[in-house]
Formats: C-alpha cells, structure tokens, sequence
C-alpha cells in the first residue's frame, strides 16, 4: 500500500472507529519514519523510540502528534487521524513494538 492510499483509508475511516493498529504501525513506520528515521533512532526529526520519549506523558504525546510542534518541522496529523488513533501511536512509541 502506498503512502497515499494509506493517509486517505486513515481519513476516510470513521472517527467512532477502533484504531487498525495494522495501518498504524504502518503509518509510523513510513510516515514518521520518513523524518525520523526507519528505524526511529532520528533523521530530520529527533529519536521517536521508547527510551527517548520517556519524559512524555500519554496525553502529551497523543497532542504532539495532532497538533504538532510549531517551530519544527513536525507537522499536525489532526486532519488525518482521530484522537483514538493517535493516542495509540503514543503508546506504541512510548512501549516500543512488542514485535
């Protein structure tokens, strides 16, 4: 599945819906890996792995990846995910991926 046909199945999906943690995982994996590295160790944007996320609450993180950082390069994704989305992504970036 390319990137596109990703981010559009995302949006398109109902708000109310569960997170499809299979389209998350992938979704961190090239979306936020293409700034922070494939492997999240840093790129353009910093470290996005466990240990370096641990200064993160849940409900700081899930708000980072909605509405972003201003002044970075780190972009909101509200348009494109819903609240329950994101705080999923938080918690898999903050436990790592159990995989």
């Amino acid at each position: 599945m390319n990137r596109l046909t990703l981010i559009l199945a995302l949006a398109a999906t109902p708000a109310l819906a569960d997170p499809d943690p299979e389209a998350l995982r992938r979704l961190v994996r090239q979306d936020c890996g293409s700034c922070h590295g494939m492997t999240l160790k840093g790129g353009l944007g910093p470290d996005i792995r466990p240990a370096s996320l641990a200064h993160y609450r849940r409900d700081d993180l899930t708000d980072v990846i909605l509405d972003g950082l201003p002044g970075t390069p780190m972009p909101a994704w509200r348009p494109l995910l819903s609240k329950d989305e994101a705080a999923w992504i938080a918690d898999y970036l903050l436990e790592g991926d159990p995989e």
